[in-house]
Protein backbone atom coordinates (compact mmCIF):
# COMPACT_ATOMS: atom_id res chain seq x y z
CA UNK A 1 0.00 0.00 0.00
CA UNK A 2 1.24 3.46 -0.90
CA UNK A 3 2.28 5.83 1.87
CA UNK A 4 1.11 8.83 -0.16
CA UNK A 5 -2.10 10.72 0.49
CA UNK A 6 -5.28 8.71 -0.14
CA UNK A 7 -6.89 8.69 -3.56
CA UNK A 8 -10.32 8.37 -1.93
CA UNK A 9 -11.02 9.09 1.70
CA UNK A 10 -14.24 8.45 3.62
CA UNK A 11 -14.54 10.32 6.91
CA UNK A 12 -17.32 9.56 9.42
CA UNK A 13 -19.58 8.57 6.53
CA UNK A 14 -23.26 7.84 7.15
CA UNK A 15 -25.77 6.65 4.56
CA UNK A 16 -29.28 6.49 5.99
CA UNK A 17 -32.39 5.70 3.95
CA UNK A 18 -35.97 6.52 4.77
CA UNK A 19 -38.23 3.53 4.22
CA UNK A 20 -41.19 3.98 1.92
CA UNK A 21 -44.28 5.06 3.82
CA UNK A 22 -47.64 3.35 3.63
CA UNK A 23 -50.77 4.91 2.14
CA UNK A 24 -51.39 6.47 5.53
CA UNK A 25 -49.86 10.00 5.33
CA UNK A 26 -49.74 10.20 9.14
CA UNK A 27 -47.63 7.07 9.51
CA UNK A 28 -43.99 7.78 10.36
CA UNK A 29 -41.27 6.52 8.05
CA UNK A 30 -38.39 4.49 9.42
CA UNK A 31 -34.68 5.03 8.91
CA UNK A 32 -32.36 2.28 7.68
CA UNK A 33 -28.80 2.95 8.80
CA UNK A 34 -27.11 1.27 5.85
CA UNK A 35 -23.68 2.78 6.60
CA UNK A 36 -22.88 4.27 9.97
CA UNK A 37 -19.82 6.37 10.86
CA UNK A 38 -17.32 4.64 8.58
CA UNK A 39 -13.75 5.86 8.04
CA UNK A 40 -11.77 4.39 5.17
CA UNK A 41 -8.77 5.51 3.11
CA UNK A 42 -7.91 3.97 -0.27
CA UNK A 43 -4.46 4.65 -1.70
CA UNK A 44 -2.81 4.46 -5.12
CA UNK A 45 -2.40 0.94 -6.49
CA UNK A 46 -4.28 -0.34 -3.44
CA UNK A 47 -6.75 -3.20 -2.97
CA UNK A 48 -9.32 -3.22 -0.21
CA UNK A 49 -11.66 -6.21 -0.05
CA UNK A 50 -14.84 -5.67 1.99
CA UNK A 51 -16.78 -8.71 3.18
CA UNK A 52 -19.96 -9.18 5.20
CA UNK A 53 -23.39 -10.77 5.24
CA UNK A 54 -26.19 -9.61 2.96
CA UNK A 55 -27.57 -6.37 4.35
CA UNK A 56 -24.32 -5.40 6.07
CA UNK A 57 -24.02 -2.23 3.98
CA UNK A 58 -20.94 -3.18 1.97
CA UNK A 59 -22.43 -2.39 -1.46
CA UNK A 60 -23.78 0.95 -0.23
CA UNK A 61 -20.35 1.75 1.18
CA UNK A 62 -18.74 0.89 -2.15
CA UNK A 63 -21.11 3.06 -4.18
CA UNK A 64 -20.55 5.92 -1.75
CA UNK A 65 -16.78 5.59 -2.19
CA UNK A 66 -17.01 6.03 -5.98
CA UNK A 67 -19.53 8.87 -5.90
CA UNK A 68 -22.63 6.92 -6.93
CA UNK A 69 -24.35 7.35 -3.56
CA UNK A 70 -24.45 10.65 -1.71
CA UNK A 71 -23.73 10.27 2.02
CA UNK A 72 -26.19 11.66 4.53
CA UNK A 73 -23.35 12.46 6.90
CA UNK A 74 -19.58 12.79 6.84
CA UNK A 75 -17.53 13.41 3.71
CA UNK A 76 -16.04 11.59 0.72
CA UNK A 77 -13.03 13.15 -0.95
CA UNK A 78 -11.12 12.37 -4.14
CA UNK A 79 -7.49 13.53 -3.90
CA UNK A 80 -8.55 16.00 -1.22
CA UNK A 81 -11.54 17.38 -3.15
CA UNK A 82 -14.98 16.78 -1.62
CA UNK A 83 -16.87 14.86 -4.32
CA UNK A 84 -20.29 16.35 -3.61
CA UNK A 85 -19.01 19.89 -3.27
CA UNK A 86 -17.54 19.50 -6.75
CA UNK A 87 -20.96 18.52 -8.10
CA UNK A 88 -22.58 21.83 -7.10
CA UNK A 89 -23.47 24.07 -10.05
CA UNK A 90 -21.31 27.02 -9.07
CA UNK A 91 -18.53 25.03 -7.46
CA UNK A 92 -15.01 26.43 -7.56
CA UNK A 93 -13.50 23.00 -6.83
CA UNK A 94 -9.96 22.18 -7.86
CA UNK A 95 -11.13 18.98 -9.58
CA UNK A 96 -14.32 18.98 -11.64
CA UNK A 97 -17.10 16.49 -10.94
CA UNK A 98 -16.90 14.97 -14.47
CA UNK A 99 -13.17 14.33 -13.96
CA UNK A 100 -13.92 12.70 -10.61
CA UNK A 101 -16.59 10.47 -12.15
CA UNK A 102 -14.17 9.45 -14.89
CA UNK A 103 -11.55 8.52 -12.28
CA UNK A 104 -13.96 6.40 -10.21
CA UNK A 105 -15.44 3.45 -12.09
CA UNK A 106 -17.59 0.41 -11.28
CA UNK A 107 -17.92 -3.21 -12.39
CA UNK A 108 -21.37 -4.58 -11.56
CA UNK A 109 -22.22 -8.06 -10.37
CA UNK A 110 -24.36 -8.66 -13.46
CA UNK A 111 -22.48 -7.19 -16.44
CA UNK A 112 -25.26 -8.28 -18.78
CA UNK A 113 -27.62 -5.73 -17.27
CA UNK A 114 -25.07 -2.94 -17.71
CA UNK A 115 -24.33 -3.69 -21.38
CA UNK A 116 -26.70 -2.43 -24.08
CA UNK A 117 -28.19 -5.57 -25.67
CA UNK A 118 -28.62 -3.73 -28.98
CA UNK A 119 -24.97 -2.74 -29.31
CA UNK A 120 -21.96 -4.82 -30.22
CA UNK A 121 -19.00 -5.09 -27.89
CA UNK A 122 -17.05 -2.68 -30.11
CA UNK A 123 -19.85 -0.12 -30.11
CA UNK A 124 -20.28 -0.27 -26.32
CA UNK A 125 -16.57 0.09 -25.63
CA UNK A 126 -16.14 2.92 -28.11
CA UNK A 127 -18.71 5.10 -26.34
CA UNK A 128 -16.52 6.23 -23.41
CA UNK A 129 -13.62 6.87 -25.79
CA UNK A 130 -15.82 9.10 -27.95
CA UNK A 131 -16.82 11.12 -24.91
CA UNK A 132 -13.50 11.46 -23.14
CA UNK A 133 -10.91 11.15 -25.92
CA UNK A 134 -12.51 12.92 -28.87
CA UNK A 135 -9.13 13.38 -30.50
CA UNK A 136 -9.15 9.69 -31.39
CA UNK A 137 -10.50 8.75 -34.81
CA UNK A 138 -12.61 5.64 -35.54
CA UNK A 139 -9.59 3.54 -36.49
CA UNK A 140 -7.68 4.51 -33.33
CA UNK A 141 -10.68 3.74 -31.11
CA UNK A 142 -11.16 0.35 -32.73
CA UNK A 143 -7.45 -0.44 -32.43
CA UNK A 144 -7.51 0.35 -28.71
CA UNK A 145 -10.60 -1.78 -28.11
CA UNK A 146 -9.12 -4.71 -30.04
CA UNK A 147 -5.88 -4.44 -28.06
CA UNK A 148 -7.81 -4.56 -24.79
CA UNK A 149 -9.85 -7.56 -25.90
CA UNK A 150 -6.61 -9.36 -26.67
CA UNK A 151 -5.18 -8.27 -23.31
CA UNK A 152 -8.03 -9.93 -21.38
CA UNK A 153 -7.82 -13.16 -23.40
CA UNK A 154 -10.70 -12.62 -25.82
CA UNK A 155 -9.13 -13.75 -29.10
CA UNK A 156 -9.51 -13.37 -31.97
CA UNK A 157 -10.51 -9.83 -30.92
CA UNK A 158 -12.25 -9.01 -34.23
CA UNK A 159 -14.67 -11.87 -33.61
CA UNK A 160 -15.58 -10.76 -30.08
CA UNK A 161 -15.75 -7.09 -31.06
CA UNK A 162 -18.72 -7.69 -33.34
CA UNK A 163 -20.68 -9.91 -30.96
CA UNK A 164 -23.70 -8.79 -28.96
CA UNK A 165 -23.94 -9.35 -25.19
CA UNK A 166 -26.25 -12.38 -25.57
CA UNK A 167 -23.52 -14.05 -27.62
CA UNK A 168 -21.06 -13.88 -24.72
CA UNK A 169 -20.65 -16.09 -21.67
CA UNK A 170 -20.88 -14.63 -18.18
CA UNK A 171 -17.11 -14.56 -17.87
CA UNK A 172 -16.71 -12.87 -21.24
CA UNK A 173 -19.28 -10.19 -20.36
CA UNK A 174 -17.43 -9.54 -17.12
CA UNK A 175 -14.22 -9.07 -19.06
CA UNK A 176 -15.95 -6.55 -21.32
CA UNK A 177 -17.17 -4.68 -18.24
CA UNK A 178 -13.61 -4.66 -16.88
CA UNK A 179 -12.29 -3.29 -20.17
CA UNK A 180 -14.91 -0.53 -20.16
CA UNK A 181 -13.83 0.57 -16.70
CA UNK A 182 -10.12 0.45 -17.52
CA UNK A 183 -10.50 2.44 -20.76
CA UNK A 184 -11.09 5.50 -18.55
CA UNK A 185 -7.66 5.05 -16.88
CA UNK A 186 -9.40 5.26 -13.49
CA UNK A 187 -7.73 5.69 -10.12
CA UNK A 188 -10.27 3.43 -8.39
CA UNK A 189 -12.61 0.68 -9.58
CA UNK A 190 -15.45 -0.62 -7.44
CA UNK A 191 -15.83 -4.34 -8.16
CA UNK A 192 -19.23 -5.06 -6.63
CA UNK A 193 -19.59 -8.85 -6.32
CA UNK A 194 -17.76 -8.96 -9.65
CA UNK A 195 -16.97 -12.68 -9.51
CA UNK A 196 -19.87 -14.08 -7.48
CA UNK A 197 -22.00 -14.84 -10.58
CA UNK A 198 -19.18 -16.81 -12.22
CA UNK A 199 -18.54 -20.52 -11.97
CA UNK A 200 -16.09 -21.41 -9.23
CA UNK A 201 -13.51 -22.43 -11.82
CA UNK A 202 -13.62 -18.96 -13.39
CA UNK A 203 -13.49 -16.88 -10.21
CA UNK A 204 -9.77 -17.29 -9.57
CA UNK A 205 -9.04 -16.71 -13.25
CA UNK A 206 -11.00 -13.44 -13.17
CA UNK A 207 -9.37 -12.27 -9.94
CA UNK A 208 -5.92 -13.07 -11.33
CA UNK A 209 -6.77 -10.99 -14.39
CA UNK A 210 -7.85 -8.07 -12.18
CA UNK A 211 -4.55 -8.25 -10.30
CA UNK A 212 -2.53 -8.39 -13.53
CA UNK A 213 -4.34 -5.41 -15.02
CA UNK A 214 -4.08 -3.47 -11.77
CA UNK A 215 -0.31 -3.51 -12.07
CA UNK A 216 -0.43 -2.50 -15.74
CA UNK A 217 -2.91 0.35 -15.31
CA UNK A 218 -1.77 1.44 -11.85
CA UNK A 219 -5.31 1.51 -10.52
CA UNK A 220 -6.89 0.55 -7.20
CA UNK A 221 -9.77 -1.82 -6.48
CA UNK A 222 -12.47 -1.71 -3.84
CA UNK A 223 -13.66 -5.31 -3.97
CA UNK A 224 -17.06 -6.14 -2.45
CA UNK A 225 -17.98 -9.74 -1.66
CA UNK A 226 -20.16 -11.83 0.62
CA UNK A 227 -17.70 -14.69 0.13
CA UNK A 228 -14.74 -14.51 2.51
CA UNK A 229 -12.67 -16.93 0.43
CA UNK A 230 -12.91 -14.63 -2.64
CA UNK A 231 -12.08 -11.53 -0.60
CA UNK A 232 -9.20 -13.34 1.05
CA UNK A 233 -7.74 -14.50 -2.28
CA UNK A 234 -7.72 -11.04 -3.82
CA UNK A 235 -6.41 -9.29 -0.72
CA UNK A 236 -3.69 -11.82 0.04
CA UNK A 237 -2.40 -11.99 -3.54
CA UNK A 238 -2.10 -8.21 -3.72
CA UNK A 239 -0.78 -7.49 -0.23
CA UNK A 240 -4.03 -5.61 0.20
CA UNK A 241 -6.38 -5.17 3.14
CA UNK A 242 -9.41 -7.14 4.23
CA UNK A 243 -12.29 -5.21 5.80
CA UNK A 244 -15.26 -6.69 7.63
CA UNK A 245 -18.66 -4.96 7.81
CA UNK A 246 -21.49 -5.73 10.19
CA UNK A 247 -24.84 -3.94 10.26
CA UNK A 248 -23.53 -0.78 8.61
CA UNK A 249 -20.27 -0.55 10.54
CA UNK A 250 -16.69 -1.40 9.57
CA UNK A 251 -15.71 -3.60 12.51
CA UNK A 252 -12.26 -4.85 11.48
CA UNK A 253 -9.69 -4.06 8.81
CA UNK A 254 -6.08 -4.97 8.17
CA UNK A 255 -3.75 -7.10 6.06
CA UNK A 256 -5.69 -10.21 5.03
CA UNK A 257 -3.21 -12.66 6.53
CA UNK A 258 -3.24 -10.87 9.89
CA UNK A 259 -7.02 -10.52 10.01
CA UNK A 260 -7.59 -14.19 9.24
CA UNK A 261 -4.75 -15.65 11.28
CA UNK A 262 -5.59 -13.51 14.30
CA UNK A 263 -9.16 -12.18 14.00
CA UNK A 264 -9.91 -9.71 16.78
CA UNK A 265 -13.62 -9.07 16.26
CA UNK A 266 -16.02 -11.91 17.17
CA UNK A 267 -17.95 -11.38 13.93
CA UNK A 268 -14.80 -11.96 11.86
CA UNK A 269 -14.43 -15.28 13.68
CA UNK A 270 -17.98 -16.18 12.67
CA UNK A 271 -17.24 -15.47 8.99
CA UNK A 272 -14.05 -17.49 9.20
CA UNK A 273 -15.89 -20.41 10.83
CA UNK A 274 -18.54 -20.30 8.10
CA UNK A 275 -15.99 -20.49 5.26
CA UNK A 276 -15.21 -24.17 4.55
CA UNK A 277 -12.03 -23.40 2.60
CA UNK A 278 -10.38 -21.82 5.65
CA UNK A 279 -8.60 -24.15 8.06
CA UNK A 280 -9.81 -23.55 11.62
CA UNK A 281 -9.49 -25.48 14.82
CA UNK A 282 -12.37 -26.70 16.98
CA UNK A 283 -14.90 -25.90 14.26
CA UNK A 284 -17.68 -28.10 15.63
CA UNK A 285 -19.78 -25.27 17.04
CA UNK A 286 -20.37 -21.81 15.49
CA UNK A 287 -18.76 -19.02 17.53
CA UNK A 288 -22.05 -17.13 17.78
CA UNK A 289 -25.00 -17.10 20.20
CA UNK A 290 -27.72 -16.29 17.66
CA UNK A 291 -27.81 -16.72 13.88
CA UNK A 292 -30.49 -14.08 13.27
CA UNK A 293 -29.30 -10.66 12.09
CA UNK A 294 -30.91 -7.71 13.92
CA UNK A 295 -33.14 -5.26 12.04
CA UNK A 296 -31.05 -2.40 10.51
CA UNK A 297 -34.03 -0.11 11.07
CA UNK A 298 -33.72 -0.67 14.81
CA UNK A 299 -30.14 -1.84 15.47
CA UNK A 300 -29.12 -2.96 18.95
CA UNK A 301 -27.81 -0.39 21.40
CA UNK A 302 -24.15 -0.34 22.38
CA UNK A 303 -22.11 -2.76 20.30
CA UNK A 304 -24.38 -3.90 17.49
CA UNK A 305 -22.97 -7.42 17.59
CA UNK A 306 -23.68 -7.95 21.29
CA UNK A 307 -26.96 -9.77 20.60
CA UNK A 308 -25.01 -12.52 18.78
CA UNK A 309 -21.54 -12.27 20.33
CA UNK A 310 -20.42 -15.30 22.38
CA UNK A 311 -18.25 -13.06 24.61
CA UNK A 312 -20.65 -10.15 25.20
CA UNK A 313 -21.02 -8.54 28.61
CA UNK A 314 -23.45 -6.03 30.07
CA UNK A 315 -20.96 -3.32 29.13
CA UNK A 316 -21.37 -4.24 25.44
CA UNK A 317 -25.13 -3.82 25.70
CA UNK A 318 -24.91 -0.11 26.52
CA UNK A 319 -21.53 1.09 25.20
CA UNK A 320 -20.52 1.56 21.59
CA UNK A 321 -16.89 0.67 20.74
CA UNK A 322 -14.77 3.77 20.23
CA UNK A 323 -14.13 3.24 16.53
CA UNK A 324 -11.40 1.13 14.97
CA UNK A 325 -8.55 0.59 17.43
CA UNK A 326 -5.19 -1.18 17.23
CA UNK A 327 -4.77 -4.12 19.58
CA UNK A 328 -1.71 -2.59 21.24
CA UNK A 329 -0.62 1.03 21.16
CA UNK A 330 2.27 1.47 18.74
CA UNK A 331 1.88 -2.03 17.35
CA UNK A 332 -0.35 -3.44 14.62
CA UNK A 333 -1.55 0.01 13.60
CA UNK A 334 -2.72 -1.35 10.25
CA UNK A 335 -4.85 -4.07 11.88
CA UNK A 336 -7.67 -2.32 13.67
CA UNK A 337 -10.85 -3.53 15.30
CA UNK A 338 -14.02 -1.96 16.71
CA UNK A 339 -14.41 -4.17 19.79
CA UNK A 340 -14.23 -3.53 23.54
CA UNK A 341 -12.02 -6.61 23.94
CA UNK A 342 -9.19 -4.84 22.10
CA UNK A 343 -8.89 -2.30 24.93
CA UNK A 344 -7.27 -3.94 27.96
CA UNK A 345 -8.34 -1.00 30.15
CA UNK A 346 -12.00 -1.15 29.11
CA UNK A 347 -14.69 -1.65 31.75
CA UNK A 348 -15.78 -4.58 29.60
CA UNK A 349 -13.42 -6.80 31.56
CA UNK A 350 -15.16 -6.02 34.85
CA UNK A 351 -18.71 -6.44 33.55
CA UNK A 352 -20.99 -9.47 33.90
CA UNK A 353 -21.46 -11.67 30.85
CA UNK A 354 -24.81 -11.71 29.07
CA UNK A 355 -27.02 -14.84 29.21
CA UNK A 356 -25.59 -17.56 27.01
CA UNK A 357 -22.21 -15.84 26.67
CA UNK A 358 -18.90 -16.91 28.14
CA UNK A 359 -16.01 -14.79 29.37
CA UNK A 360 -13.21 -15.95 27.10
CA UNK A 361 -10.04 -13.99 27.76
Amino acid sequence: MSTNDPVVSLSSVDVHFETEGSLNPFEDTETVRAVDNVDLDIYENDIVAIVGESGSGKTTLGKTAVGLQKPTGGSVTYRGQDIWEAQKRFSDSSISFPDIRRSLQIIHQDPGSSLNPHKTVLSSLEQPLKKWEDELGPEDREARVLAMLTRVGMSPPQDYAHRYPHQLSGGEMQRVALIRALLMNPDLILADEAVSALDVSLRVEMMDLMLELQDSFDTSFLFISHDLSNARYLAEHSNGRLGVMYLGELVEIGPAEEVLSNPQHPYTKVLKWATPSLEIEDATEPPVRDVDIPDPVNPPSGCRFHTRCPNATEYCRSNTPAGLMAENAGDGEHHRTACHRVDEDSDYWESDTLPGASFDR
